[in-house]
C-alpha cells in the first residue's frame, strides 16, 4: 500500500498520481492536503513519513512545489530515505541502490505525463540487495 501526500503546490500532480494508481489498482492512502488553499508542506511530509517509517505502508509518494521541502521533511523521520526524483533514471537508481522508500516530486517542476512514468519506475523496481548498496545504507542509518 502507498502513502501519498502534498501540500498545496503538489496538490494538482498528486491527483493526477492518485489516477493513476487507480486504474492500476494500486491501493493507497492520500494523507492531504484535500485542495490548492495554502497550507505548510512539513506537516505533510512528516505524516506519509512516520506512515512508512512505521511499517503501515510500503512505499510513500510526497509533492510540494518543488520538492525539496517535503523531502527534507520526510527524511527527518528515523527510517525514512525520501528521494527526489525528476527523472526515470533517478528513480530507477535509488530504488535499486538507495532503497528509497518515498518518492518527493515537484508539482510546478515536472508534468503530470513524465511524473506517472517516473512513479511507475519507482514502484516497479527493486532493491539490488548488493552487499555494497546494504552496507551503504546502514551508514545512513547510523546516528
Amino acid at each position: 500500500m502507498i502513502a501519498i501526500g502534498s501540500d498545496h503546490g503538489g496538490y494538482d500532480l498528486k491527483q493526477e498520481i492518485i489516477r493513476y494508481l487507480e486504474e492500476h489498482n494500486i491501493e493507497y492512502k492520500d494523507f492531504g492536503c484535500h485542495s490548492t488553499d495554502s497550507c505548510d508542506y512539513p506537516e505533510f511530509g512528516k505524516r506519509v513519513a512516520e506512515a512508512v517509517a512505521d511499517g503501515s505502508y510500503e512505499k510513500g509518494i510526497i509533492i510540494c512545489g518543488t520538492g525539496i521541502g517535503i523531502s527534507i521533511a520526510a527524511n527527518k523521520v528515523k527510517g525514512v530515505r525520501a528521494a527526489l526524483c525528476h527523472d526515470c533514471f533517478s528513480a530507477k537508481a535509488t530504488r535499486e541502490h538507495n532503497d528509497a522508500n518515498i518518492l518527493a516530486l515537484g508539482g510546478r517542476v515536472i508534468g503530470p505525463g513524465l511524473a506517472v512514468q517516473i512513479v511507475e519506475t519507482f514502484l516497479n523496481t527493486e532493491f539490488s540487495n548488493e552487499e555494497r548498496h546494504k552496507r551503504r545504507i546502514s551508514q545512513l542509518e547510523k546516528k
